[in-house]
Parts: C-alpha cells; sequence; structure tokens
C-alpha cells in the first residue's frame, strides 16, 4: 500500500549570518494512511522544522515530500494552497482568534473556503459536540482553560475535513491530565474519521500513549524509527535509549558491573519470574528500578537488574529470562 506520506532524502538548510545550520539530513521515512505516528526529538533536534516541510511552510533545501501521491515541490503556488486543505495543524499555542468566540473560531475557516454562513454554523456545532465543548459556543478564548482553547482549535482543524492532521507540541502548554484528555480525543478523531495524525514531541509519554509509530530525530538525523512497541522493547540508538530509559537517572545506585533491563510480555506479566529465577539458580538479584508504562493502551513492565558478578552464572540468567519471553537487553552504561 502506498504511503500517505512519502519523505525521502529531506535536507533542509538555514543560513545564519555567515554559517549554515543542517536542520534536516537526509532523512527517509514513510507514513500509512491511518498512522498515528510520533516524531521524537530534543529541543533543536529538527523535528518542528521536519513537520513544516511536511505542508512546504517550509521548502527543502533538497529531497522530496509526497503526499497522497503528490510531490509538493512539483506544484504550483495555488496547487499547493488547495493540498494545505488537506493538512492541518494544531500547535502548542493554540493560535486562537481572541475576537472570535469559540463558535466564531471554528467557522473562520469554512468562511475562508466560502460556506454558506448557515451551513458553516451547523457544521461548526457538530464538530464543537466532537471536541465536548457544545455548551461554549458563545465564550471568547480568554474564557477558557488551555485544554478548552486545544479542543477549539481541534474543532476549528476539523472544519477544513483533512486527511492528515499534523500536531506540533500540541500538549507541551497544558497539565498531565489536561494532557492525556487531548491525546485521548485525538485517538478517537483517528479511530472516528481515519485522519492520519502527526504528533511532534519532545515526551515520550506522549508517543506511549497514543502512537503507532515513532521516529527518532536527533540534531536533524533519522537516528531510528519503527513501531513504538520494537523501540521501547529494544532500543537501537543512543537518542532512542536515553529517551526510553529517562527516568533511571534518578536512581543514584544503579550501578554494577551487569545491569540488564527486562521487559514483561502480557503472558509474563503475572508470573513470579525474577523471584522463580532467584530460586532456580539460588543467587540473589538485585532489582535497580521498576516501572509499568502505558503503550498504546497496553501496560508493559520494566525492570532494571543487577546480576551477580559471576559471569557464567549472568549469562545463564539471562538465557532463563529470554526463555521466559522477556525482552532483555544489556545496558553498559550503568557500569559502576
Amino acid at each position: 500500500m502506498e504511503p500517505i506520506i512519502k519523505i525521502q532524502h529531506l535536507n533542509k538548510e538555514f543560513r545564519q549570518k555567515n554559517t549554515e545550520v543542517h536542520a534536516l539530513r537526509d532523512v527517509c521515512l514513510e507514513i500509512q494512511k491511518g498512522d498515528i505516528y510520533g516524531i521524537i526529538g530534543m529541543s533543536g533536534a529538527g523535528k518542528s522544522t521536519l513537520v513544516r516541510c511536511l505542508n512546504f511552510l517550509e521548502r527543502p533545501t533538497a529531497g522530496t515530500v509526497v503526499v497522497d501521491g503528490k510531490d509538493l515541490s512539483s506544484l504550483s503556488d495555488k496547487e499547493l494552497r488547495n493540498m494545505r486543505k488537506d493538512i492541518g495543524m494544531i500547535f502548542q499555542h493554540f493560535n486562537l482568534l481572541m475576537q472570535r468566540s469559540v463558535l466564531g473560531n471554528v467557522c473562520f475557516p469554512m468562511e475562508i473556503a466560502g460556506v454558506k454562513r448557515s451551513e458553516a454554523k451547523k457544521r461548526a456545532l457538530e464538530y464543537l459536540k466532537i471536541v465536548g465543548l457544545e455548551d461554549k459556543v458563545d465564550a471568547y478564548p480568554a474564557q477558557l482553560s488551555g485544554g478548552q482553547k486545544q479542543r477549539v482549535a481541534i474543532a476549528r482543524v476539523l472544519a477544513s475535513d483533512p486527511k492528515i492532521l499534523l500536531c506540533d507540541e500540541a500538549t507541551s502548554a497544558l497539565d498531565p491530565q489536561t494532557t492525556k484528555s487531548i491525546l485521548q480525543l485525538l485517538k478517537e478523531i483517528n479511530g472516528k474519521y481515519g485522519i492520519t495524525i502527526v504528533v511532534i514531541t519532545h515526551e515520550m509519554a506522549v508517543v506511549q500513549e497514543i502512537c503507532t509509530h515513532v521516529a527518532i530525530i536527533d540534531q536533524g538525523n533519522l537516528v531510528e524509527h519503527g513501531t513504538v512497541e520494537e523501540i521501547f522493547l529494544s532500543p537501537k540508538s543512543k537518542e532512542a535509549k536515553r529517551l526510553i530509559y529517562k527516568g533511571y537517572e534518578n536512581v543514584s545506585e544503579m550501578r554494577g558491573t551487569r545491569c540488564i533491563r527486562i521487559v514483561f510480555s502480557e503472558n509474563s506479566a503475572f508470573e513470579p519470574v525474577i523471584s522463580n529465577m532467584a530460586l532456580a539458580f539460588q543467587a540473589p538479584v538485585n532489582i535497580l528500578y521498576a516501572n509499568t508504562r502505558n503503550l498504546n493502551g497496553v501496560a508493559k513492565g520494566e525492570m532494571v537488574l543487577q546480576l551477580p558478578e559471576d559471569e557464567k552464572q549472568a549469562e545463564k540468567m539471562v538465557a532463563w529470562l529470554k526463555n521466559a519471553r522477556l525482552s532483555v537487553e544489556e545496558l553498559e552504561n550503568y557500569v559502576g
């Protein structure tokens, strides 16, 4: 199946005074229709530049962006404007019109598109009901909470009937509980309307909450990509590991000559695997870290263990854990 977004050898350079800044370097990526695709990286990694290249708000220095079968670089300005109607955007700071009511904000893109006022109002009320704000029709942005403002922004985007929704740090300005509710709303919209959603974020928790796939950007480079479960179970790149293992650094005692990270499958989550292993080998195992994460609605348990100093015994324990259907990974950077 042809991807709805296909990026090939994408480069983007900016000139700053007498220097060139390489924001993106040879990025290749495919996003399938109906995916919720996370693009994650720290500040300055290039992820926001990447998302702006997806609708040609930023023109790439080199490479191609094909959206719904159309090479954006081959389109005229008029064709590009028409194409952008299929690509909605929501932002960190909502970008609402402060002088317009909630209803007026949602009607605005339809008015621009030439939709009759009565029809625009009817559709706007439907979209506001979808995002749970039918009781805020006459309110103004200044009277709304951050989460409510973002819901208005989502309703406004839906008014353009997009095929793709680009979310650039859409939950960064929100508290954790509101973030969760907005992510759940995006997931519901994806499921109900089949809209492809691209989520730009610096938070792995956001990706784990709703995304099916993830791409990790570091200093303009695509360092790793795959399903969220694949990356979570076995991150390969240094940046992926840093994002997945975030929080481990708070455990100051986590040092040892043989540390491993294990991830529990649904089958092993209810079994006393660690205690069974300690009994089987008659050797102590130090649990340095334990956590449960929500991976797109599925709970995944993870632990960091310090194994015995004896190499042969440690190897046998690793084999035993793998045989118990656990994902096992060496943590070399936790050697003390």
